[in-house]
């Protein structure tokens, strides 16, 4: 029973033909169709409102020398926010339930902030390390500790999304279950159930806008510390 809750990790086949590749297909309904105008129909007006309140409230935190990287984090963004919500469909798979998946768009990030902030501002990059006014005694535990807290920003960025997407799909896994089980013996007591699965549902696809958007709002300041 314990392997069952786990297998929704894993990517469904049918007839040998993996399901990830249709879901794939999803985001191209985002992509505008070929037109002379920019804007041509309501959902062209929507999509370009929505990519722009995104983009806004990326940049907040940045200055200038930032806005360059407007471009990268929006979509990274947009491409975290469909994955996490065709995640939710059924008989799709979620690859940012895979920490492998995670590490591998925070860890190239963050190392870029670091590089950035090495090249253009040394000295201010090292003195995060050692708070002004540290006592003597205290000075190689706070850079050791500071070294540290720096290091593990990617790993953190990694293991908060996969946590927490990883929790609400076990959570809607546990409930759908008790609901269906129950449904033949306690026919009201599943129906509670249903309801609590209905509004954990609506949850979890707040939590999945909130997670992409935490992700690359924390890279963006990692980035504000280091221009």
């Amino acid at each position: 029973m314990n392997l069952s809750f786990f297998d929704q990790f894993s990517s469904p086949h049918l007839m040998g033909i993996p399901l990830i590749t249709l879901s794939l297909l999803f985001p191209t309904l985002l992509l505008p169709s070929l037109d002379r105008r920019w804007v041509n129909n309501r959902f062209s007006t929507i999509q370009l409102w929505f990519t722009h309140l995104i983009a806004k409230q990326l940049m907040a935190p940045l200055n200038k020398t930032g806005h360059k990287w407007a471009l990268l984090l929006t979509s990274l963004t947009l491409l975290l926010l469909s994955i996490n919500l065709l995640g939710l469909l059924p008989y799709t798979f979620t690859p940012t339930t895979q920490l492998s998946m995670n590490m591998a768009l925070a860890l190239p990030l963050w190392f870029a902030t670091l590089l950035i902030g090495l090249r253009n501002q040394l000295s201010t990059s090292l003195a995060h390390l050692l708070p002004e006014g540290t006592p003597t005694l205290l000075i190689p535990a706070l850079i050791l500790i500071e070294t540290t807290s720096l290091l593990i920003r990617p790993l953190a960025l990694g293991v908060r999304l996969t946590a927490n997407l990883t929790a609400g799909h076990l959570l809607i896994q546990l409930i759908s279950t008790a609901t269906i089980t129950l449904l033949p013996m306690m026919p009201s007591i599943s129906t509670l159930t249903a309801l609590i699965l209905f509004l954990l549902t609506i949850l979890e696809v707040a939590v999945a806008m909130i997670q992409a958007y935490v992700f690359v709002l924390l890279l963006s300041l990692y980035l504000q510390e280091n221009i």
